[in-house]
């Protein structure tokens, strides 16, 4: 029993790492699978069927729809996209440039998260990659294919919107065969193929039990795994989410978003996630991609933006807590705050800067060049947070991260701090432009 679940499980989580150019194993191993599962059917009590079937279907879905997904695998290429709407304002007639010249690759098989505050136009640049908002220049590619002019059913596109558009007339098992129903021509449907895809899919995103409901009966969380469910059924080539967790709770955003990773590891799916939240994009990403007023700010792998910041910005928007930002200047290649020299500088030239501290680049110690005035101490259990004021600082109050190892003398007044030289970024005041200094700038 337990020999047949593991050949079972071990050889379909093979299938789904397997690549176009190996098509026949993938349908070797799924032969083998199905084989060791009608065996184990057989020979076991229901209880232990069921386990082997739902498993089964789970790690089956995934291999037809990393199949299906290989065979027409792509990156998604942006060039010099661009999308402008008419002013509806008499005071300001001309257009407004929702996205500007916006340029960026999406590697095949991973999941990037395009990422910016309220009106950023990363909602616009989505609509634009599904064929729902023409853009007004520039090109789209899906591999090599350019569907800049492709509408949106052609484009093969499965999309997850914020609200998730269920329809509510309709149960689960409706809902995600709705995209099923209407298609045409090759890729027409037997009642008998439906079925069975919706079957595998809802197991695929947990949801079996569910099928008979309507999406009034279902919570948040139940409402996005249907939404994800109706996207993935038709196989898409690539998977788009507009910021599908805003409308749950913390507990219910933490546990989905790990779920949408998990699915979209499963599947090996292109997928585009946009939204406000950098601990999302930060947490599930293989890549973010920042943008603000409808331009590309910076992209790169999460860990990499969060520690190397182009602009300001960027060094502002990532990062819970917030970055604590100084005025400074730099003198004889020596950091000022106030008047206090707090950090060499060596290659940055004598002028006025932003200098951006990360909450974790602070160093207690009694003799540190950085003196704050302490206001209060917050103990978090694994770390102490720092709350401490400087008339330099843009904020009323700086959050400083120490170990919780560390003691720090609350009848003081004053708390004195050294700065480690990787968690401190220079800004031109003008351009908000990042200004490299010591190992950056060699």
């Amino acid at each position: 029993m337990q020999r047949n679940i593991y050949f079972l499980i071990t050889s379909l989580e093979k299938c789904i790492k397997i690549r176009y150019n190996q098509e026949c194993e993938i349908y070797n191993y799924c032969s083998i699978a199905d084989t060791e599962h009608t065996a184990a059917r057989d020979a076991h009590p229901a209880d232990s069927r069921f386990q082997i079937r739902s498993k089964a279907a789970a790690f089956r879905t995934a291999v037809s729809i990393c199949y299906q997904g290989e065979k027409k695998k792509m990156k998604i290429v942006l060039e010099h996209l661009t999308k402008k709407f008419p002013s509806r304002g008499k005071k300001n007639p001309g257009d407004v440039t929702a996205v500007s010249d916006f340029t960026c690759e999406i590697p095949d098989g991973e999941l990037v998260g395009l990422l910016g505050p309220s009106g950023c136009g990363k909602s616009t640049t989505l609509n634009m990659i599904c064929g729902l908002e023409a853009p007004t220049g520039g090109k789209i590619f899906f591999g090599e294919e350019d569907v800049t002019k492709l509408s949106p059913e052609l484009r093969g596109v499965g999309m997850v919107f914020q609200n998730y558009a269920l329809y509510p007339h309709l149960n689960v098992r409706q809902n995600i065969q709705f995209p099923l129903e209407n298609l045409r021509g090759k890729d027409r449907l037997t009642k008998e193929e439906m079925e069975q895809r919706v079957s595998e899919t809802a197991h695929l995103v947990q949801i079996e039990d569910l099928m008979d409901r309507k999406p009034g009966e279902l919570s948040g969380g139940q409402q996005q795994r249907v939404a994800i469910a109706r996207a993935l059924v038709k196989f898409p080539r690539v998977l788009l989410l507009d910021e599908p967790l805003s409308n749950l709770d913390a507990r219910l955003r933490l546990q989905t978003r790990e779920e949408i990773r998990k699915i979209q590891k499963k599947t090996g799916i292109t997928t585009v996630f946009v939204t406000h939240d950098q601990d999302e994009a930060m947490s599930i990403c293989d890549r973010i991609a920042v943008m603000q007023n409808g331009v590309l700010m910076q992209q790169g792998h999460p860990q990499e933006v969060y520690d190397n910041p182009s602009s300001l910005f960027v060094a502002k928007f990532l990062g819970t807590p917030p970055i604590n930002v100084f005025q400074g200047s730099v003198r004889n290649q020596m950091l000022y705050i106030g008047e206090q020299p707090v950090l060499p500088v060596s290659g940055a030239a004598d002028q006025e800067v932003w200098a951006a501290i990360r909450p974790e680049g602070f160093l207690l110690q009694p003799d540190g060049p950085l003196a704050c005035h302490l206001e209060r101490v917050e103990v978090m259990g694994r770390d102490v947070s720092v709350i401490s004021s400087h008339s330099a600082c843009t904020s009323q109050t700086l959050r400083s991260i120490i170990s919780a190892e560390t003691r720090v003398d609350t009848a003081s007044p004053t708390v004195r701090f050294a700065l480690k030289p990787g968690k401190v970024f220079l800004f031109e005041k003008e351009t908000e432009k990042r200004i490299p200094f010591g190992k950056e700038n060699s």
